[in-house]
């Protein structure tokens, strides 16, 4: 195992992350904006997110990309064993951008509603079945001598999956609460903070369930664990800062509750990628056909090039990205916003 190898693991856990930050309270702000019945209020959540949600997928894309030059063995494999759910995942953001831009082209009923649920729908079908790639991830992946998928598409629909798809559904669901409660006015942001208290609720029982059903059932995923006892304090800081949301938000204290959401989110994908090392795709009960980071890289000159392109450019990214961030910051109003 090479220093570069390790390096592109965690730079493609770093892209997935921020974008699982960033463009997760888009997607949980879909959510809501699906049961959402005041076309005021909609209105708002649009403008929330209007400026920088296209720029918060250049992460996903960034992440894809990596996986494809670092790991051409697991993007293949992932990539056709998924290849259906990667559709609907594809679709669903396709039409989620095209409703933002389309909605408010003509103002009759029939037009708004058609692109009122394209939004909601494009927004949690994404959301939930991230989750249930990352569970299959998890769990293993039944994989031939070569490395390809040996499973259908209704394998990857097993209930611990189903488990992981879930609570990342209410991680996001909270996570765009806590965004709507922090960029709307003073009605909506109450009612976001309604929401927010709901799926915390959701989130906090998830999660106990999912990381005790872990910990029973999927001891190759604890090895890391039980190597190295200082991770175990990733678990703890975890399930501290999911508490953590609920007490900032019942306390009306919107700024600390979403970097506590901020940081759970940091957390789980800590956890995942801590118990995955140093494997990208493990293979269900043949642990010996797992594709890892010594089996399934580029050449080290790829690698290399990867990284010098990925310092040179990333940084523009970083500074793009905080620009629109200070630049469309504040409370969104219907007169000014996108």
């Amino acid at each position: 195992m090479s220093f570069l190898q390790v390096t592109w693991y965690f730079l493609i856990g770093l892209f997935l992350l921020v974008y699982a930050i960033l463009d997760g309270f888009d997607l949980g702000v879909g959510f809501w904006y699906l049961f959402s019945k005041r076309n005021r209020d909609r209105r708002l959540m649009r403008n929330a997110i209007g400026p920088v949600w296209d720029g918060n997928e250049v992460w996903l894309l960034t992440g894809g990309a990596a996986i494809f030059a670092a790991f051409p063995e697991v993007y293949a494999t992932v990539f056709s064993g998924f290849y259906l759910a990667l559709m609907l995942v594809i679709f669903a953001l396709i039409f989620r951008a095209v409703s933002i831009e389309f909605r408010g082209k003509l103002d009759t009923p029939g037009w708004g509603n058609f692109w009122d649920a394209t939004f909601g729908i494009g927004s949690i079908l994404p959301a939930l079945l991230f989750g249930v790639a990352v569970g299959n991830i998890l769990r293993g992946l039944p994989l031939d001598s070569v490395g390809n998928f040996a499973g259908t598409f209704f394998t990857l629909l097993n209930p611990y999956a189903l488990l992981i798809g879930l609570l990342g559904l209410a991680m996001f669901v909270t996570h765009g609460a806590l965004y709507l409660v922090l960029r709307t006015n003073a009605e909506l942001s109450a009612k976001a903070k309604r929401w927010a208290h709901r799926a915390w609720w959701l989130y906090l029982i998830l999660f106990i369930i999912a990381a005790l059903l872990t910990m029973t059932t999927r001891p190759q995923l604890l090895l890391n664990y039980n190597a190295v006892p200082v991770l175990w304090i990733l678990p703890f800081l975890s399930l501290l800062v999911i508490i953590l949301i609920g007490v900032f938000n019942r306390q009306g204290r919107a700024k600390p509750a979403f970097a506590a959401s901020v940081l759970s989110i940091v957390g789980l994908m800590a956890l995942c990628a801590a118990g995955l090392f140093p494997n990208m795709v493990p293979a269900l009960g043949t642990p010996e056909l797992s594709l890892t980071l010594v089996n399934a890289s580029s050449s080290p000159l790829t690698l290399w090039t990867m990284l010098v392109i990925a310092v040179v450019g990333m940084p523009l990214v970083v500074i793009y990205t905080i620009w629109a961030y200070r630049t469309f910051g504040g409370k969104v109003e219907l007169e000014e916003g996108y």
